[in-house]
């Protein structure tokens, strides 16, 4: 069965390595957790237990992932805010699988989430038939996570409308979440908290008010600090991924993740990685995330179209709709790109740069 899904949760992906370091557990355990912060930190970002190899989810900045945790020992809540692809919401995933063993109570915020999304609702056909009941209510990810003391998730909270936000202030305050149509107040359980993400890019979207955010200790997410990272960071997820889809295509080389990377920090940043030359930057993002999709994208080229290896021409193909966003702006960009690094850096890219070329016209 489990083959017949796209994507398997984390606590479901990583199961053999949360089972091994519950097992090993020599460190105190926090109420409603399964594992101590010690432990967790293991989880997130690697190392090994009795045997079992446990593979880092995030590479970054140790303490961060440090000051996370410790923040939901505590009665306040994690946001998480960075740019877009700065593993927000990988991070809050595993850190929910790690600490409950259940990372799937998620509220995905949009300009279309409501109060009652947050909260609860009710099933109509039940309160027609029956009155207000227990069994009419259609609880929340955040209610039962109030109910079980485990961790709720918001997902691109700035995206939620003012009222949305404001609810979760007294769910935040009073860790108790009334119910007047049953007279009924219910309580947190100990372990209760909310792990919450923002994009920086979408701050006048929904700008969080300063109470709420003074329920929350925030947590920035920086971009990876340099071209190592990145790539280390790509390389491995493309791998996860890979494993879950039917890519037909071997992982691609070291120098073709460096290609990708080299392209997306200097188009990100507006300059050559040596410094010494400026870059019209693009609309898009080009986040280490899209990096990491434009690679999948390539294998899934080279493995439906080609010989199962990626290709200057496949890689070329990802590139064309990676950056460009704008047809107007990002053409123009993307061409001088070409013209005036690419073109320049010898023969280990006059292939990319002969197919992005043919790519794009000229």
């Amino acid at each position: 069965m489990e083959e017949q899904i796209l994507r398997l949760p984390a606590e479901q992906l990583f199961q053999n390595e949360i089972d091994a370091l519950i097992a090993a557990e020599k460190h105190p355990v926090p109420a409603g957790w399964n594992m101590s912060p010690q432990s967790v930190k293991t989880y997130i970002c690697g190392g090994e237990v009795n045997g079992t190899k446990i593979t880092p989810k995030y590479i970054g900045h140790e303490r961060l992932v440090e000051i996370a945790i410790s923040t939901l020992v505590t009665d306040r809540a994690l946001l998480l805010t960075g740019e877009p692809g700065t593993a927000k919401s990988w991070l809050s995933e595993h850190l929910t699988a790690a600490i409950n063993g259940c990372s799937t109570k998620v509220v995905q915020g949009t300009a279309g989430t409501t109060e009652e999304q947050v909260k609860y609702s009710w099933n109509y056909a039940m309160l027609v038939a029956k009155g207000p009941s227990v069994e009419a209510m259609l609880k929340s990810p955040v209610f039962n996570a109030m109910e079980t003391g485990t961790i709720a998730r918001v997902e691109e909270i700035s995206r939620c409308a003012s009222e949305v936000q404001d609810a979760l202030i007294s769910l935040l305050s009073e860790k108790r979440i009334s119910v007047p149509e049953l007279a009924l107040e219910v309580p947190a359980k100990k372990g209760f908290s909310v792990i919450a993400t923002a994009n920086t890019r979408d701050k006048g979207v929904n700008e969080m008010s300063a109470a709420l955010k003074r329920r929350f200790n925030i947590v920035i997410l920086p971009a990876p600090a340099n071209l190592e990272s990145e790539m280390e960071i790509v390389k491995t997820r493309v791998s996860q991924l890979s494993e879950n889809l039917d890519l037909n295509a071997s992982l691609p080389e070291e120098d073709v993740i460096e290609k990708v990377c080299t392209i997306f920090r200097e188009l990100r940043n507006g300059e050559t990685l040596d410094r010494k030359q400026k870059v019209k930057g693009t609309s898009g993002v080009l986040s280490t995330a899209e990096a990491i999709s434009l690679l999948c994208n390539s294998m899934a080229l080279a493995g439906s179209f080609g010989n199962g290896i990626v290709s200057d021409t496949d890689l070329a193909s990802a590139l064309q709709g990676a950056v460009i966003k704008d047809e107007e702006k990002d053409n123009m960009a993307w061409k001088e790109y070409l013209e005036n690094i690419m073109k320049k850096r010898g023969s280990e890219w006059s292939g990319l740069y002969m197919a992005c070329k043919d790519l794009s016209g000229e």
